[in-house]
């Protein structure tokens, strides 16, 4: 029999548990010889979540729970969930149902079948719902991390999937606290089987990730994964250096030609403008490396328990 640990990552889905269950013991009915176990993780909620996971981890023995101290963000729960997950298959997925629990069936499935999977993971095939401003930097996202770092992400994939053991095992390996989980999944490897789904809308409340936080969330991706910005600030100063000899020269030459046309406060204005400007952002390049090593070497914890099904920490 497959023990199965399915990972939920809760923050103020209070509306949404109720269903989210609902659906996933009907996925969990269709899945024969498995052993269900739910793993559910509040990210410091502040509405009702921690009391209804307290009350049907009393009442229910396949539910569990971890609750922070405050809100520490999606990726360390994802984390703690991984660290506390006893199933020989674990699985993760929102409880907003926008990953569906019936696809969860389907991975077994696909495990089952073939012993050298290591993961089954779901990918969005349209996005249709989505705002067209968002959909459109999802896909440029996508491109642009593809090419500026050598691990690969699939475009439109979830963090839904159903991953055996050693794959926990050596994502777990893995110790930065500066973490992209969409990017930890491609850089361990193993061998991963897609399953395409049309996108769903949230079942109950509001998302949790506005604009500004999925562009900062892509921002951290890049950079955990690829040094290619380095490069580009290096190649950008270069790029100046040569430009700016350029025109010294072209400045002489028209100077011993012409005469008078070194002046012009205007344009020399635009062009130390212009460079600083060049130098700044280079500079912010680097500042935003140098903020996530100082993150790293500070060591402090991903996340920190305040409660359990088993009582308070």
């Amino acid at each position: 029999m497959d023990r199965i640990t399915v990972i939920v990552p809760c923050f103020n889905e209070e509306e949404a548990l109720p269903l989210f269950l609902r659906e996933a013991d009907r996925a969990a009915a269709q899945m024969a010889d498995a052993q269900v176990t739910y793993l559910f993780v509040d990210d410091g909620s502040t509405d009702g979540t921690l009391a209804f996971l307290r009350e049907q981890a009393a009442r229910r023995e396949d539910v569990r729970f971890l609750s922070f101290s405050r809100n520490f963000g999606k990726e360390a729960a994802m984390l703690a969930g991984l660290e506390h997950a006893d199933g020989d298959l674990v699985a993760i997925l929102d409880a907003d149902l926008q990953d569906p629990p019936a696809l969860l069936a389907e991975m077994l499935a696909a495990l089952r079948e073939d012993p050298s999977l290591d993961c089954a993971a779901a990918r969005r095939e349209s996005r249709e719902g989505e705002p067209r401003v968002r959909s459109f930097f999802a896909r440029m996202f996508y491109r642009c991390i593809n090419r500026l770092s050598r691990t690969e992400i699939v475009d439109g994939a979830r963090d839904f999937r159903l991953m055996r053991r050693r794959m926990v095992k050596a994502i777990l390996s893995l110790p930065e606290r500066n973490r992209f989980s969409k990017g930890i999944f491609g850089w361990v490897g193993f061998k991963t089987k897609w399953i395409s789904y049309r996108n769903v809308e949230r079942a109950a409340g509001k998302t949790k990730w506005s604009f500004w936080k999925l562009f900062l969330y892509s921002l951290d991706g890049i950079m955990a994964f690829s040094t290619a910005p380095l490069s580009l600030a290096s190649i950008l100063g270069l790029l100046m250096c040569v430009a700016a000899v350029l025109a010294i020269i072209f400045v002489i030459v028209r100077q011993l030609l012409f005469g008078g046309s070194a002046f012009g406060w205007p344009s020399l204005v635009c062009i130390l403008l212009f460079v600083s400007g060049i130098q700044l952002f280079c500079l912010g390049i680097i500042g935003q490396y140098l903020a996530k090593t100082y993150t790293e070497v500070k060591a402090r914890p991903v996340y920190v328990l305040s409660e359990t099904e088993k009582g308070r920490v």
